[in-house]
């Protein structure tokens, strides 16, 4: 099974697939043309690429040769032949593109795989074909612990475990660390009926924040199993922007109504596409990057 990714640059979707056979990533050219030229027009990215590909025959005329094509789903769920480019060429057609953004797009684009929220995120990926998804709590406390220590194991050493220390974020108190404990069985307990049900636990499991770190990458997953379970749905996290999550997040502890609204808005009942669980493993990691 193909394994695909989306990137982001300047909140512009970078899309890329994996090449099995040859070990290594693909990228959108149109995506990249997009992100350089600041352009929401897709006639007039293709445009500017057909453009650039006949400039490029006469200047560097491996960029184009080294391009391939390759089916991306569209934002319609549709798979599509794109052109596309590896790494290597990639920073080619970066340097193709005299300004300031191109140099930026560059350091961005090689800065290294090996934080620990790309090494996370790649365990978010297998998750979905791993046998341990079916057999996670759903709901419960210890669910919530086996998703953060699958994410985080040899990342973090306190992977999967609960908090023995108070936190705090942007001035707001999270759980007492004392009271923890109790508050987690509180939470375990309350009811998952309905949809209003299910957020209102996800909310409260949100303000307890029971790990030190990777708290809400966690309970996304946690939230989605959920509802799954209950609903038959899941939320399509590409639909919510970062920053009317994270603004509605905010706000929960004193009204859920906005995060209510926008999770109510992306339900889908995707439960079983591999390419939907990706996007939102996506979406999911890019929320958290500062």
């Amino acid at each position: 099974m193909e394994k695909v990714s989306i990137r982001f640059f300047n909140d512009r979707e970078v899309r890329a697939i994996w090449d099995d056979e040859n070990s290594k990533w693909w990228f959108s050219v149109l995506d990249i043309i997009a992100v350089l030229t600041d352009q929401d027009d897709y006639d007039k990215t293709r445009n500017y690429w057909k453009y650039l590909k006949t400039k490029l025959k006469k200047e560097n005329p491996e960029v184009v040769s080294n391009t391939t094509q390759l089916k991306l789903y569209a934002p319609d769920w549709k798979k599509r032949l794109t052109d596309v480019l590896d790494y290597e060429w990639i920073i080619e057609l970066g340097k193709a593109f005299p300004w300031t953004k191109a140099n930026r797009f560059i350091e961005w684009f090689t800065y290294s795989d090996e934080t620990i929220d790309w090494k996370s995120k790649m365990k978010a990926y297998a998750l979905f074909e791993s046998s341990f998804i079916t057999s996670i709590q759903v709901g419960t406390v210890k669910g919530l612990q086996q998703i953060h220590a699958y994410l985080f194991w040899g990342l973090y050493n306190f992977a999967g475990q609960i908090r023995q220390k108070n936190i705090s974020k942007n001035g707001f108190q999270f759980a007492m660390a004392q009271y923890l404990e109790d508050t987690l069985k509180d939470i375990e307990q309350m009811p998952e009926d309905t949809f209003i049900d299910i957020i209102n636990k996800y909310t409260e499991m949100n303000i307890a924040h029971p790990f030190m770190e990777g708290n809400w990458r966690s309970t996304r997953i946690w939230l989605d199993l959920i509802l799954k379970k209950h609903l038959s749905q899941c939320v399509d996290w590409s639909q919510i922007s970062k920053n009317d999550y994270m603004n509605a997040m905010v706000e929960s502890p004193k009204d859920s109504t906005k995060i209510t609204d926008l999770i109510q808005g992306a339900l889908t009942d995707k439960i079983h596409s591999r390419e939907m669980f990706m996007k939102w493993i996506d979406y999911s990691y890019y929320y958290e990057e500062e």
